[in-house]
């Protein structure tokens, strides 16, 4: 039996969350569709054309499972073996998010694919489930990237996740194994605000792209992708810097989030939501950007050259974005970081800014990515169509 890893201490208590600071920005705008029903305030239940932790205003904690098929699993039969558990997870999971408790905890689950697991199910990938490719100051441990199949839960109690994950690993048999797991969460702010900051010390804006913009660049129907990065910050080496040098890094005003010339905060260097160590916008466009790129123009010019603002900024490839729901993470006080979880419709879209990144950001130099994991998010299961149902028939 596959080794689990188990890269997640206990739930996070108070004294982490003093350990780390601030975390990442609450301040998100939440993409839906007008041909959905609003969502319950207790919670947005399970079913539904598309899966609920994509677009779900974003929870207090997060916590990523990523399981394997076994081994001796494949073709047809590996197919049957794991549209049962789907199956079951259906049933577990619809009895457990409609639940009372549940919504009034927002628990959500949202489950993907990783991309070596259709070809040894004998199936047709989706046309852009393929690994990430390496990238400049990468450190990988492959304990605690891939997996066959990966699984977000967020809701607002840890104890809420927990729950419910321990159900689905039970479920699973022996038909799929544990492979690594990984918590986060979003710490208050330390003035009492509604905007809490990075563990960078920055604010965190309001930075998602709008319905209209997720229609074009997260959801392909009702399907998505989700690229997954547990990167490591260098906190402390960061916190040593002069605040007009961190400044200069990011890209804006470290009390205010607000451009560096004063400039105000909408539609300033916020503009593709820069974050705590992690790409948050950016790609190609369906006709890739014009030749030598948009120009960036307007208040992202105040940023330095090389700071983060302007590496992430969508400006540079025509507009594209992604949709982020990340968390910040506490592995004991020397591992400490960002757990980047971004949504598009094409994973190609992060590796782009990705590279940029690592040749003109120089924030990388206070950033080491230490796992990795990219997974197609399935259509929503609805009456009679289980999780996987488009997938495996």
């Amino acid at each position: 039996m596959p080794k689990a890893t188990n890269a997640v201490s206990e739930t996070p208590t108070r004294r982490r969350v003093l350990i780390t600071g601030a975390g990442l920005g609450l301040t998100v705008t939440a993409c839906t569709r007008d041909a959905d029903p609003p969502e319950d305030a207790r919670g947005p239940g399970f079913h539904g054309l598309r899966q609920a932790g994509v677009t779900t205003p974003r929870q207090a904690t997060a916590l990523l499972l990523a399981y394997d098929l076994d081994p001796a699993l494949r073709g047809a039969a590996g197919a049957r073996a794991l549209k049962a558990v789907l199956g079951t997870w259906t049933q577990a999971l619809a009895g457990t998010l409609e639940s009372d408790s549940s919504r009034a905890a927002r628990l959500t689950a949202t489950l993907g694919i990783g991309p070596a697991l259709p070809a040894r199910l004998g199936l047709r990938a989706p046309a852009a489930l393929r690994d990430l490719p390496a990238f400049t100051g990468d450190r990988l441990d492959p304990d605690r990237c891939g997996g066959d199949l990966l699984v977000q839960l967020c809701a607002d109690t840890a104890d809420a996740t927990e729950g419910i994950a321990s159900t689905l690993t039970r479920l699973a048999g022996e038909t799929l194994y544990p492979r690594w797991r990984q918590d986060g969460f979003l710490p208050p702010s330390p003035d009492g605000g509604t905007t809490p900051r990075s563990l960078l010390g920055f604010p965190d804006g309001p930075a998602n792209p709008t319905p209209e913009e997720c229609e074009r660049w997260v959801w392909s129907g009702n399907a998505t992708y989700l690229v997954v990065r547990r990167v490591h910050l260098r906190v402390e080496d960061f916190a040593r810097l002069a605040v007009r040098r961190q400044e200069e890094i990011i890209g804006r005003d470290r009390s205010t989030g607000g451009p560096l010339d004063g400039g105000p905060l909408d539609g300033g260097p916020l503009d593709g939501g820069p974050s705590a160590g992690g790409p948050s916008a950016g790609g190609p466009s369906a006709g890739g950007p014009s030749a030598g790129g948009p120009s960036v123009g307007g208040p992202v010019d105040a940023a330095p050259p090389r700071s983060h603002v302007r590496a992430v900024s969508p400006r540079l490839d025509a507009g594209a974005r992604m949709l982020r729901r990340g968390y910040s993470y506490a592995d004991g006080p020397t591992d400490q970081g960002l757990l980047f979880l971004a949504f598009m419709r094409d994973p190609a879209l992060f590796a782009r800014v990705q590279r940029r990144m690592a040749t003109q950001d120089e924030l990388s130099g206070f950033t080491e990515a230490r796992g990795s994991a990219v997974a197609y998010i399935l259509p929503g299961a609805r009456a009679g169509r289980p999780l996987g149902a488009e997938l495996l028939g």
